[in-house]
Formats: C-alpha cells, sequence, structure tokens
C-alpha cells in the first residue's frame, strides 16, 4: 500500500513577556531563542509560521530592532509565516466583549506598523476557545484560527478522528464561520521532547511516519512556546539541563532529515489551510460543550481557572481590571492608550508564574491604572429599620428553623440553622413546585448522591484545614429596607479565618432574592472558595430542555444544552487542582433554565470577577443540577493572597 507523503506544518509562539523570566533577560531570550529561529528559517528556507502578540514584537523593537527588520524581510520573501494573536496574551473568555476586540484592533496596528502588513491567521492565545471569541476575529479581518485538536475532540466522541488532520470550519456564538487550522498538544510535547535530548531522532521520526496515510493528510510539527529552547526559563524545578548539545542544532538536524525524507513533506501553515476542499475538510464544528465550555490546550489541569482564580491573586487583579474597564465604558473612553494599558494589565503572564520583582512592578502598574481610569462614587447606602414598618404586601414569619419571606411575586425561605442557606425559591405565579433550594439527604435513590444538597452557601477548603463554610446556626437581624424596598436578614459568623458576615435581600417589587457576603479575613490561603450554590428541583424544570449559558469573551451568551452528558466543572484533577472547568462569565451573569422558566443569576455592585461552575448527573428518570460561584480555586501557580481590604461579594437571583 502506497503512503502519501505527510503534510508537516510548525507555528513557533514568541512571548518575551513569559512569567518567570526577568525584563533583563529579554536580551537573552532574543539572542538565543529568537535569532536562531530566524537563522533556521532563512538558512533551511523553512515555511514554517511565527507567531507574537505585538506586545512582543513592541519589546523586541525595543532591545534589537535589527530583529524585528529581519523578520520583517523574510515574511515579506515568503521565507516564512507570521501569525497574530493580538497586541497582549490575555485569555479571551475571561475578559469582557470590549476589551477582546480592543485587543485585536490595537495588534493588528502594531503588526502594521512593525511588520508593514497586517496577518490573515491567528493563534487562539494559550488555545483557551471559547465561540464568542471567534466573532472577534472575524470582526479584526483574520481568515483563519488556529486552536488544539485534542481536548474539544475529546468531548465531542462522534467527531471523525481523521478531521484532525484537514482544516474545518468553527461556528462562532453569532453563527458565524471562521477556518480552522488544528494544533495538537501531543505532537508538540513530542516535539519538545526530541529537542531536550529525552527523544532520538529516529524514534521521533517513526512517530511521525505512524500518522501517514494513503490520502493527504496535514500534520502540525509543532505550535508552541520558543523560549524553552537553549534557555530555561526557570518556571519550574522539573526544567531540563541545558545539555552540550544546542537544542537549535537538533531542531535543525531534525528538520535537515525531514526535507530528505521521502514520507514528509513540509508546508506551511497557509498552505495547510488551504487544504479545505479536500474530502473530510471544511466540517462545521462547534468546539465547546456542556463537560468543557471553554476548551484549553494540553492536560486537564490546564484549564480557565489558571488566569482566573489561581495565582498570587488572579481574583483581585481580574477585579481591577474589571473596574477600569467600567469606567473606561462609563466616560466613553476611546483613547487607544488607555485601552492598550487594559489589554496589558489583562495579559495572562501576571496571572500564573510570575516572578517576585515582576509581581510587583505589576501592582504598581496596575494601582497608577486604577487611580488614571477609575471613577469614584459610593455603592448603595442602607437605610434599614425594623420590621414594623413593613408593606402590607410583604409579610416574613418564622416557622422553627425557616424564615419565610413572602412579597406579591416570590415566596423565600431561608434555613435559620444552616446560616440562612436557601430552603426554597418559589415564583407566585400559581405554581406548586419550588425552582430551587435544599435537596434533602435521600433525595436521590443514588449512594453517590447521599447527602444534603444546599443552596445559598459558602464553603472554603484548604489542603490539611478543616472545611469553613455558612451553614451554622444562625440568630438572623431582620430589618425591612425602604431605599431599596428589601427584606433585609443578616448574621456574622466567626471563623478561623476572621469575621463573615452575611446578608440575604429579599425585594417586594421585582422576582429578586440578593445575597452579600463580607469575609474580613487577613488572608485567602491557597484552597477553594465556591459560593452563591444554586440546586435545581428537579421537578421544576424539564430535563430535556433544560441549559446554562454565559459570556465567556463574546459579545452574546453562549448556550449549553444538558442531554444526558454528565458535568463536572468544580471536581478536583488532582491533590494540586481544584477543578476542570469552568464559565468566563464575562458579563457577570449565568442564566439557567428551560424552555418556560428561567434563573438569571448575576454579580451584582462591585462584585469581584468571579467564575461560574455547573455541576449535572441524569439519574434515572431524574437529575442532578447545581450551578456555584467560584472565587478561588487550587493549582501550581497558587499563592497565600493576603487581603488588604476585606472581601464582599454580591450575587443576585431573578425568577
Amino acid at each position: 500500500m502506497h503512503l502519501s507523503p505527510l503534510r508537516l506544518y510548525s507555528i513557533f509562539h514568541l512571548n518575551l513577556a513569559y512569567s518567570s523570566i526577568e525584563e533583563e533577560r529579554r536580551g537573552e531570550v532574543i539572542a538565543s531563542c529568537y535569532w536562531p529561529l530566524l537563522a533556521l528559517a532563512k538558512s533551511q528556507d523553512l515555511p514554517f509560521g511565527i507567531e507574537a502578540c505585538g506586545y512582543t514584537l513592541e519589546a523586541i523593537s525595543t532591545i534589537d530592532p535589527s530583529w524585528i527588520a529581519e523578520l520583517r524581510r523574510l515574511t515579506t520573501e515568503g521565507r516564512c509565516v507570521f501569525i497574530g494573536s493580538g497586541y497582549s496574551q490575555l485569555i479571551g473568555p475571561l475578559v469582557p466583549a470590549e476589551v477582546n476586540g480592543a485587543n485585536l484592533r490595537l495588534g493588528n496596528q502594531l503588526y502594521e506598523e512593525l511588520l508593514g502588513f497586517r496577518p490573515h491567521l491567528a493563534l487562539v492565545n494559550e488555545q483557551a476557545y471559547s465561540s464568542g471569541i471567534v466573532d472577534h476575529y472575524l470582526d479584526a479581518g483574520y481568515d483563519g484560527l488556529v486552536m488544539e485538536w485534542n481536548n474539544p475532540a475529546k468531548h465531542h466522541p462522534r467527531w471523525n478522528q481523521e478531521w484532525r488532520y484537514l482544516p474545518q470550519y468553527a461556528r462562532s456564538a453569532d453563527g458565524r464561520k471562521i477556518p480552522l487550522l488544528w494544533n495538537n498538544s501531543i505532537s508538540f510535547q513530542k516535539f519538545q521532547h526530541y529537542a531536550h535530548g529525552e527523544k532520538e531522532l529516529d524514534e521521533y521520526l517513526e512517530y511521525l511516519s505512524s500518522h501517514q496515510c494513503p490520502g493527504l493528510r496535514n500534520f502540525p510539527l509543532y505550535g508552541n512556546d520558543v523560549e524553552i529552547f537553549d534557555f530555561r526559563p526557570g518556571r519550574y524545578h522539573t526544567e531540563a539541563d541545558l545539555g552540550s548539545d544546542s537544542e537549535w542544532q537538533r531542531i535543525q538536524r531534525l528538520f535537515h532529515a525531514l526535507k530528505g525524507d521521502g514520507r514528509f513533506q513540509l508546508v506551511s501553515p497557509v498552505d495547510a489551510l488551504s487544504t479545505m476542499d479536500e474530502p473530510g475538510a471544511g466540517n462545521l464544528l462547534t468546539l465547546e460543550s456542556a463537560a468543557i465550555p471553554v476548551p484549553v490546550k494540553k492536560q486537564e489541569k490546564y484549564n480557565i481557572t489558571r488566569w482566573a482564580v489561581t495565582g498570587r491573586d488572579d481574583l483581585g487583579i481580574n477585579s481591577a481590571c474589571r473596574r477600569i474597564h467600567a469606567s473606561l465604558l462609563l466616560e466613553k473612553n476611546l483613547d487607544d492608550g488607555a485601552w492598550r494599558e487594559l489589554c496589558y494589565l489583562w495579559s495572562s503572564d501576571f496571572r500564573t508564574h510570575i516572578t517576585e520583582r515582576r509581581w510587583e512592578e505589576y501592582r504598581k502598574r496596575l494601582k497608577r491604572g486604577i487611580d488614571l481610569y477609575c471613577c469614584g462614587g459610593q455603592g448603595e447606602q442602607s437605610t434599614a429599620v425594623t420590621t414594623d414598618l413593613l408593606p402590607g404586601d410583604v409579610t416574613v414569619i418564622h416557622r422553627g428553623r425557616i424564615l419565610t419571606v413572602e412579597t406579591k411575586g416570590l415566596r423565600v425561605d431561608l434555613n435559620k440553622r444552616r446560616g440562612l442557606a436557601l430552603d426554597g425559591l418559589w415564583l407566585k405565579n400559581g405554581t406548586t413546585e419550588k425552582l430551587c433550594g435544599t435537596l434533602p439527604h435521600g433525595y436521590y435513590d443514588d449512594i453517590a448522591l447521599g447527602a444534603d444538597f444546599y443552596s445559598g452557601h459558602l464553603i472554603f477548603e484548604s489542603p490539611g484545614k478543616s472545611k469553613i463554610t455558612d451553614l451554622e446556626k444562625s440568630e438572623p437581624v431582620v430589618r425591612w429596607d425602604p431605599l431599596s424596598k428589601s427584606v433585609e436578614v443578616s448574621f456574622e459568623l466567626q471563623t478561623s479565618l476572621g469575621t463573615m458576615t452575611k446578608r440575604v435581600r429579599v425585594f417586594s417589587e421585582v422576582n429578586t432574592v440578593e445575597y452579600g457576603y463580607k469575609l474580613d479575613w487577613k488572608s485567602l490561603p491557597i484552597g477553594s472558595l465556591r459560593l452563591g450554590h444554586i440546586t435545581l428541583n428537579p421537578l421544576a424544570f424539564d430535563r430535556s430542555t433544560l441549559f446554562f449559558r454565559s459570556h465567556n469573551g463574546g459579545k452574546k451568551m453562549e448556550t449549553f444544552t444538558m442531554e444526558d452528558t454528565s458535568v463536572a466543572h468544580g471536581e478536583h484533577t488532582s491533590f494540586l487542582v481544584s477543578a476542570k472547568h469552568a464559565l468566563g462569565m464575562t458579563e457577570g451573569v449565568l442564566e439557567i433554565g428551560d424552555t418556560a422558566k428561567l434563573l438569571r443569576i448575576s454579580l451584582t455592585g462591585a462584585s469581584p470577577a468571579l467564575l461560574a461552575m455547573i455541576s449535572f448527573a441524569p439519574v434515572r428518570d431524574s437529575y442532578f443540577f447545581r450551578s456555584s460561584l467560584s472565587a478561588r480555586e487550587m493549582d501550581e501557580t497558587s499563592r497565600e493572597t493576603v487581603l488588604d481590604a476585606p472581601l464582599e461579594i454580591t450575587f443576585s437571583i431573578d425568577c
């Protein structure tokens, strides 16, 4: 059987803002990593792709403008292909739509200024993908995207495995489509193992040849960092030592061998994308799923919690960036300098293995941004008084452990023995089933679900320490607030980390329940902090049409149907990584419902930038569904976070 040559394409990713590299070492990175890459393209006339964000090119041009000139010459001559990604390496599914749009627009401006053209193909930053960000790439004029195959394919078992060798189309949240070229995490890790001397050339070539077949196949040889060849960023203690054999020489020997081996053909990423008319190419695919709403490259420990609620203080810096964003919108600030600075402040590398010195400099720069762009203003001031002045259509009744608040539209039961957990929420429209609340132990005839499933509570878990929750007996204070026209129920709890104040408001003129927390803690230790759990009543929502939706960096919400797939975003990956997946919730809203009913969970006021997580499991003819909000997760980037002020979180439930 005759096998066709395997068409190999490569994309080398450059990032001078690499988290663990000090700024004074950037010249060394350019000399050790970036110049050898251009020399490789020049000496062997290799049509590989080179990708960098605008900030990286800007920084290189300051240190070594001759490198930019050489890149411009090689790309203009067609000796290599430049691939774009925006001004900064921010995580698209974690930032608001306006920031994504500005990042791509400002990146294009800088590419044109430094290189003389705008790239047509884009690499998704950190391979963190959502259908919502696709529209931004299309609006910015990109003709194609590069995204990892492995994780989307894992959660779409019906996909034909042959599709990974040909370009396909990705569907946007707005129903549009963009050509899609695949990256492959297994493949680029194999390349790294070879370059680092952990795999011999013959062994590696055999791996590549295993992907041959009689028909045409494209395959990604490489699609990751350049700063790890003949240089060590110092990110991990397990980094391989630099050997006596130059890694760039090993890479050069590899490409020389590939050029002389009839089993392979080296092509550019653009050439690979041009095979869209081949049989098996051009399928319109939905890469995301309910189980994995934001696919990210490599193993499950790499997920969007990594840049959202871990690190040194991801929650704090992301929340500060959102404050700047809100102020720019409020002031109708169209100044490119302000938006460029915000894109820089949202860069992914400040959220992972950032060095101490760079972290301190970043915090100073972030504070300058807040001082420069953020508006002042006071939050809503409570004028709460006793319940003697309740209006006639509002009642508050104590029934043992349950405190019931009723308005014209709602009935809300709060459990005083469980820290004002939401025992039940009813919409007074003629239905008898509560929408959400507590499902008691024994509700499910399944030992895996043999527990009390509360709603409206908080849990903090830290390795080797006792769990902290607000599910404690309370003696709440109940007041009527004429300013907000709400019943306010509150209590204070002493925890091992400090004081926790919890407040529940039930509004009389709208069908809204609001939960507020004030955590007067000195720090947030490494661990997982989740709150706002909402457990659905399976009798109230139709399983066949059940869905959840939120924004993941796009202008439109992305909707996920449940079908019969189990979803476990908050399930730990290992002892070190506390969650697998999450929703970016970039507009602060999560909606859950079916064709007849809807719950809307919203972050309110100046609440921090939380993530949303979903758990769903079919249980015979019923199901278990719970949402939660995450303010803190754990991975290898996590550090204890000192809190300069109490952490205040407020969210509402509208029905």
